[in-house]
């Protein structure tokens, strides 16, 4: 039998004995708690913050702003998942980037990539024709290798290379040179949108939406959803139930809210020491008008291709993404970061006034504790983020001028916020040693715990990271399974 204190005002969890709990309404534990209650089981979700969806989230921390304060593109999202929940009927709106991609250079050119195989090849033949005809590949390659290894071998232009490069790094604190990080370009280049694949999609409404309306669809089945609901181990009320799944990280669940002297040693040893290093910043930025890269040539205002994907900032070389890794190895945020800009309000009028944009920058590398100062010192803040803002001025100038205010999460802010220990956005690194049968730890990979009746449904779990819903969706079905088997 669970037996969990928290601290909520609502009476109603603890007046039944519930089937199944769902610690943290992130969007893996609410799509756990949709297929549960579409199986019949009653489940309530517990969320310690005062808004659900974990870091698939929308907030309006500036009036008339909403900004997806963490993750900021969808593509991972199972299509199986989106059509079992319903999740159009439920409010998901998918909008497609085309282009999805646009790398500005200090020298004057630029390179746009996108689903448009055509594009593709006229856009890189402009830095090379070989490459150009060597862009479509198989993707095996990345199993194993760094990203960079595989990289040279196919291609020979440097921002080429790059471009590809940053989705090998993203979230992660390893270099474009690290054994495996090929991995991550690979689970990043596996998402697709409405059945086209490698195609990352903003959400209307922002990736609060995401989680709104898997939240609708396990209302509708009979859940029970609740915020500001503080799982804790000092007394408090008291909510029963035979079965408990965490979307927790594995560190959070098994030493913060299980006591330690039930686990077994070499469990909590590995928990303990799994990889949480993350060298992620995010800023989110309200502006009055759109960036103007100076290699467009452009003088109107308007949205161009250059505005609908993921922009490319201070990444022209993959030696550039390693050295910007290194510094922030030895302690030091980045001299020159590596920045990820998207302006999701370019296709998504729900989010910003008429004229005015969102913006976010998704930062790299900036270390948890660096060694030239604290997170904690709003004058160190302001520096980084207006280092940041610099170097977006010198591809774009005048951005910095555009800045009406702005919110920023460093890796111990993604922590304390929205629970990412260590500010690591995958819930755990993916690196090859913790993927698999690896993930969270050796043995323990099938959504079980050594507890019984503790489940593990969040990205910290197989298949790992972003906002796909697969981990709770699996967990769902492995807690079902286990409750036919009991039952027989």
């Amino acid at each position: 039998m669970w037996r969990r204190s928290f601290t909520s005002t609502t009476s109603a969890l603890k007046e039944k004995k519930w089937d199944a709990l769902v610690i943290g309404g992130g969007h893996n534990g609410l799509t756990a708690a949709a297929y549960l209650a579409r199986a019949g089981l009653s489940v309530a979700v517990l969320e310690r913050r005062h808004v659900i969806g974990g870091a698939a989230v929308t907030e309006e921390l500036i009036p008339g702003f909403k900004f997806s304060r963490c993750s900021y593109l969808q593509s991972l999202l199972r299509p199986s998942l989106i059509k079992e929940l319903e999740l159009a009927r439920h409010g998901l709106k998918l909008l497609k980037r085309n282009p999805s991609s646009f790398t500005p250079c200090l020298d004057g050119r630029y390179l746009l990539l996108g689903p448009d195989k055509q594009l593709n090849h006229s856009e890189i033949s402009k830095f090379s024709e070989r490459d150009a005809d060597a862009f479509v590949r198989e993707f095996v390659d990345l199993l194993l290798s760094p990203a960079s290894k595989v990289l040279n071998k196919w291609f020979e232009t440097d921002v080429l290379k790059a471009t590809l490069a940053t989705d090998a790094v993203i979230g992660t604190m390893s270099s474009v040179h690290t054994p495996g990080s090929g991995y991550v370009l690979l689970h990043h280049v596996m998402g697709e949108t409405d059945g086209n694949p490698g195609i990352w999609s903003y959400v209307e409404g922002g990736m609060g939406s995401v989680s709104m309306a898997i939240s609708s669809a396990a209302r509708e089945a009979g859940a029970h959803i609740v915020t500001r609901a503080e799982v804790q181990l000092a007394d408090g009320a008291q909510v029963h139930s035979s079965i408990v799944l965490s979307n927790a990280t594995p560190y959070k669940t098994f030493m913060d809210l299980v006591p330690g002297n039930i686990l077994p040693d070499d469990f909590i040893l590995s928990i303990k020491h799994s990889d949480y290093s993350s060298g992620t910043t995010k800023i989110n930025l309200a502006v009055d008008k759109l960036p103007q890269f100076q290699c467009c040539k452009l003088s109107h205002p308007d949205p161009g291709p250059q505005h609908v994907g993921t922009i490319h900032i201070g990444s022209e070389s993959m030696e550039e993404i390693h050295s910007a890794c290194q510094e922030a190895v030895n302690g030091l945020p980045s001299r020159r970061p590596i920045i990820e800009m998207t302006i999701p309000s370019v296709l998504d009028k729900t989010i910003s006034p008429p004229g005015n944009h969102v913006i976010n920058l998704f930062i790299q590398y900036t270390p948890y504790k660096p060694s030239d100062g604290s997170w904690m010192d709003p004058a160190y803040r302001d520096s980084f983020a207006n280092r940041c803002f610099s170097l977006i001025d010198e591809y774009a100038p005048g951005f910095s001028s555009s800045i009406i205010g702005y919110d920023m999460l460093t890796p111990p802010d993604l922590e304390r916020e929205i629970g990412l220990t260590g500010g690591n956005i995958f819930h755990g690194a993916m690196g090859l040693d913790s993927l698999f049968l690896m993930r969270p730890v050796k043995g323990w990979s099938n959504y079980r715990t050594p507890l019984q009746g503790l489940y593990m449904c969040g990205s910290g779990t197989h298949p790992g990271g972003g906002v796909m819903g697969a981990p709770g969706r699996n967990a769902a079905g492995i807690v079902l399974q286990d409750l036919k088997k009991s039952l027989n």
